[in-house]
């Protein structure tokens, strides 16, 4: 990543939207008000300072004369920090999106998701159809890839600073800790609550609407993101090269080709 590109967009005050259960969600916006809006839904232990202003998708986006309405996911950045497993079903997420769109008055909007955005946006596609045009996943079907994380370790670390010994635990950890002001006992919150009855993506009912999907070359997903963008009848794959899970939202080629795609609106 561009070392230069955080000081190119700044970050806006929060402005809070209420979750249908009563959690803050933080949100940011950026844009003229008359143009179309992309919706940027970031990934897990991230947040959309990190994962869409400090990577230059705010910047770009703005420049080609996009309104971008950038959101906390609940657990992450600004917003509520719940620490009950229960808070993080993908009903709450999707719920999350809907009560954003409806705060901010958006019948529809472009959605650009990564990681556990992107699960959440495949599945606001499917259940809120009408509010989704297109939509950007990238590095899905890895928005619940945290069935491979070791709970009872992370847990451990997080509450008594107990080494983690499973390597895909400590590689989680590690990106928890990279952003400031991340709560790592929310997030195993999160990583508990996502296997409370949510499958992965249902390829029997895709998103109807055109999918742009991209991940990276090196990412271990790769194989399992292009069986999904077969499955969606106006799916479309983009490879990353040289990119794996963690970097893939800096690259160049995924804000060219996310742009190009959005620009293909009718």
């Amino acid at each position: 990543m561009d070392a230069a590109l955080p000081a190119l967009t700044e970050m806006p005050t929060p402005q809070y939207v209420m979750s249908a259960d009563g959690i803050r969600i933080a949100t940011y916006l950026w844009g003229d008000e008359d143009a179309p809006t992309v919706l940027c839904v970031h990934g897990f232990a991230s947040s959309c300072r990190d994962n869409w202003v400090n990577t230059g998708w705010v910047r770009d986006l703005t420049r080609a004369g996009y309104r971008v309405l950038g959101v906390d996911q609940r657990g992450h950045g600004a917003s509520d920090k719940p620490q009950e497993a229960s808070a993080y079903g993908m009903d709450a997420f999707v719920g999350d999106i809907a009560s954003v769109l409806d705060t901010y008055l958006l019948d529809t909007v472009f959605y650009a998701g990564y990681s556990l955005g992107a699960r959440v946006g495949w599945q606001v596609a499917v259940q809120l159809p009408d509010r989704v045009d297109r939509a950007v996943l990238g590095g899905i079907p890895d928005g619940r890839p945290l069935a491979r994380l070791q709970i009872e370790q992370a847990r451990a670390y997080a509450d008594h600073g107990t080494p983690v010994e499973d390597r895909v635990t400590l590689n989680y950890v590690t990106l928890a800790e990279r952003v400031a002001g991340n709560d790592l006992r929310a997030l195993v919150a999160l990583a508990e609550g996502m296997r409370l009855g949510d499958a992965d993506p249902d390829v029997a009912h895709p998103p109807r609407q055109p999918v742009l999907f991209a991940t990276g070359s090196e990412d271990a997903i790769l194989a399992q993101s292009k069986l999904l963008a077969g499955a969606t009848p106006n799916g479309t794959f983009l490879e990353l090269p040289g990119r794996h899970h963690f970097n893939a939202p800096g690259s160049r080629v995924f804000r060219e080709g996310a742009l190009g795609f959005f620009d293909e609106r009718g």
